[in-house]
């Protein structure tokens, strides 16, 4: 079993990115994470992420109060599944980041 790590990030100051988790056997992905994180009073905050930690893809929306909403995702293939994840974050942090702030509130 193979697992490798890395980030991507959003914005050129550093203070958005995607963490990636990838967990392969014989070359096959078995496992994924893909989350993002923002910078909030100088420490890294996960807003979104998507996995299958549950033994489905889904993604859980992270609330302040320590809660999550979860959402099934119905694709079965992993690798397509890092892909689909990648992008729909990329789209979308900002909505995701204002959602969290006010929630904070």
């Amino acid at each position: 079993m193979a697992s490798k790590r890395f980030y991507k990030y959003l914005n050129n100051e550093g203070s958005e990115r995607l963490r990636f988790k990838i967990i392969t056997q014989k070359g096959k992905v078995i496992d994924i994470v893909v989350q993002y994180e923002t910078m909030i009073d100088g420490k890294w905050t996960a807003i979104v992420r998507y996995d299958c930690s549950h033994g489905f893809f889904h993604r859980d929306l992270l609330i302040p109060n320590g809660s999550q909403e979860k959402t099934t995702i119905a694709i079965e293939d992993l690798n397509i599944a890092i892909g689909y994840a990648e992008q729909e974050l990329k789209d979308n942090w900002e909505i995701y980041k204002q959602k969290y702030l006010k929630a904070s509130k």
